[in-house]
């Protein structure tokens, strides 16, 4: 079809010049850039669409395909507008030129997660253009601030604009990268599941002093160091819970992979051989994980700091409470340091959809004609989605784009929220004709 791949190649790459960057702060973003493109984009349909705009700048946009049945079941089509920052000195090619280079769209964003927008946008206009008249209400959402844990975005329009957003089933970012268990099929992850969010802030104390008289001085920038160094090499217990047994019994591995994947005394010196991509990822959803991000501190040269800020992202696997990150927070940091920290944090516990719903039926149904021999496995994303807020609020959420076998596992993997992200026109054929088929047979 390649009318709609020049359409998805086009607005991809619109969305990628628009460089909506949110780099946490509430006048970053921008997304109003794009949500001017799409309701453009979308005009021609005539459906009607709605503005929100919690902070200037900060909008989402809805475009709505009316049920006919109230009652019937209702599909969100979600993708984020925002993408995070980008140092050019890493890259390639210019991270917001969107050049088009041997069949894949390069660009910040590209595959976290403005691929995905455009297609079900696409989708979206297709459907709408055809005379679709469903059962159930089918809804596309630009969502503003996802990259920033959805405060300007998902999370204000369910508390504010349910109504306008809220439906028994959403498909947002990621899943449905190939992944090979070495027989020859794929298997194809939906994210049903996803890791919480324990952000934290250490904030570390010293005592003032003149940096050219270091000796025994109280220096909170030597304290800080450490602090980093223990949490960077903690490593809690690894956890086999149930969606990872799912999904490694799901992918049919031999034995010889497969046992140490689900043996929590030799899964992680297992991955000392595997690709890197694969083992990060493995380990990520087997381990509540901690990465020391970012950290400010010092105020002159010549001047022993007596306070450094550091930031830490905690991912907390399903179960683990706010309560348990904070112990295992303590016990990285040490009892000899506590006394010199403070910590505060926010807990945004992990969430899950179950896997015996219609819309995991159609999903599966859907991929078998577009990819033959394909196997859909549940996963857990070891990220935060917008999909969290909506399954709080009661919707069943997952995760699935669909990816061709240009963009290889490793490389998928490396490129979020890294250099060189890129994706491929056939994968926006593939998921623009998934959205479409899946809302088609979902709601009719």
């Amino acid at each position: 079809m390649a009318e709609v791949i020049d359409e998805a190649t086009d607005l991809l790459r619109q969305l990628i010049r628009n460089e909506c960057v949110n780099d946490g702060s509430i006048e970053s973003g921008e997304e109003v850039r794009s949500v001017d493109l799409l309701e453009q984009y979308l005009s021609s349909t005539g459906i009607d669409m709605q503005r929100f705009e919690p902070r200037e700048g900060r909008q989402s946009l809805v475009a709505r395909i009316e049920g006919r049945n109230p009652r019937a079941p209702s599909l969100l089509l979600m993708g984020h507008l925002d993408v995070v920052p980008v140092n050019p000195d890493g890259w390639s090619r210019d991270p917001f030129g969107a050049e088009l280079v041997d069949g894949f769209v390069w660009g910040r964003g590209a595959v976290d997660m403005l691929n995905l927008t455009a297609t079900q946008a696409i989708a979206f206009k297709r459907l709408a253009q055809s005379g679709f008249t469903p059962e159930g209400s089918l809804t596309f959402l630009g969502v503003a601030d996802e990259e920033a844990q959805g405060v300007w975005g998902a999370e204000w329009l369910l508390e504010h604009e349910r109504e306008a957003v809220y439906a028994d089933y959403v498909l947002t970012e990621i899943g449905g990268f190939r992944m090979d268990a070495g027989d020859g099929r794929a298997r194809l992850p939906v994210l049903a599941e996803e890791k919480g969010t324990y952000w934290s802030k250490i904030v570390v104390h010293g005592t003032p002093g003149h940096g050219s008289a270091p000796l025994r001085t109280d220096n909170a920038l030597v304290t800080a160091a450490e602090v980093v160094r223990r949490i960077a090499e903690f490593r809690p217990e690894t956890s086999i819970h149930a969606t990872w047994r799912r999904f490694i019994e799901d992918m049919e591995y031999p034995p010889e992979f497969a046992e140490p994947l689900l043996d929590p005394e030799r899964c992680v010196d297992f991955l000392a051989d595997l690709p890197t991509a694969l083992a990060r990822q493995i380990y990520s959803c087997t381990h509540t994980t901690f990465a020391p991000t970012v950290a400010h501190g010092g105020t002159k040269t010549n001047v022993i700091p007596d306070r450094v800020e550091l930031e830490v992202d905690i991912r907390t696997l399903p179960g683990v409470t706010g309560a348990a990150a904070r112990e295992l927070l303590e016990a990285a940091i040490g009892e000899d340091l506590l006394g010199k920290v403070e910590i505060t944090a926010r807990d945004d516990p992990a969430t899950a959809s179950p896997i015996d719903t219609p819309l995991w039926d159609v999903l599966a149904r859907v991929t078998s004609k577009l990819v033959p021999d394909a196997a859909l496995v549940p996963f857990l994303m070891t990220g935060a989605t917008d999909n969290r807020f909506f399954r709080r609020a009661g919707s069943v959420g997952y995760g699935f784009g669909l990816f061709s076998k240009r963009l290889s596992f490793e490389e998928y993997g490396a490129m979020f929220h890294g250099n060189d992200e890129r994706v491929d026109q056939e994968s926006l054929e593939l998921s623009e004709q998934m959205y479409e088929a899946v809302a088609r047979e979902l709601l009719t």
